[in-house]
């Protein structure tokens, strides 16, 4: 599910580069900056990569277990898992071309400002397991970017750093047999002795 959410972003973000910056080629890519051996990697020259940065459990957004089934027994599964996603967009630009790189940027979030819910109403093609993608820009100050640019392989790049809210993951796996409960019957008994 975490691959539809970078996919979906780098799509809808895509349609609308193409569009203001008048291109016919795709302008986003959802790929590292690196390959495992630290080379650049070669989907990201020239693009505005779409990567992930970090995954969190939501701590607000707690659901309880579930029982599902009828019967006697009720299966008891684990509760959904809220996440939300660090997603960073870095445009891979360089020498003369580093100013289309801060127009890319500005781009970025001239959309996720004008759209920063995306839904099935306003972006189709959302996959069907996803309520909506709510966008907003996480805020690093200076030693939080300096660390993240040193783990991202230490060459800044132009970027902006988005949260991405509410993704559930749900295995639907039972890890229990629970009895059901049965609302207690209310009767008068005939033949009742007084």
């Amino acid at each position: 599910m975490i691959d539809a959410v970078l996919l979906h972003l780098a799509g809808h973000l895509n349609a609308v580069l193409r569009r203001s910056h008048q291109s016919a080629e795709d302008l986003v890519a959802v790929t590292a900056l690196h390959e495992a051996d630290g080379g650049p990697a070669a989907g990201a020259s020239h693009r505005l990569a779409a990567f992930l940065v970090n995954i969190e459990r939501d701590p607000v957004a707690s659901l309880p277990a579930q029982a599902l089934g009828s019967g006697d027994r009720l299966a008891r599964s684990a509760p959904p898992v809220q996440l939300n996603l660090l997603v960073m967009f870095a445009a891979n630009y360089g020498g003369s071309t580093y100013p289309e790189a801060l127009k890319l940027i500005a781009s970025t979030i001239a959309c996720f400002q004008a759209t920063p819910v995306l839904d099935t109403q306003n972006s189709p093609g959302l996959d069907p397991r996803l309520d909506k993608l709510t966008l907003s820009i996480e805020p690093l100050n200076l030693h939080e970017m300096a660390t993240l640019w040193g783990v991202l392989g230490g060459r800044y790049l132009p970027s902006v750093l988005y949260r991405v809210r509410l993704i559930t993951i749900d295995a639907r796996q039972s890890d229990a047999q629970l009895p059901a409960v049965r609302t207690p019957g209310v009767g008068i008994g005939v033949g009742a002795r007084s």
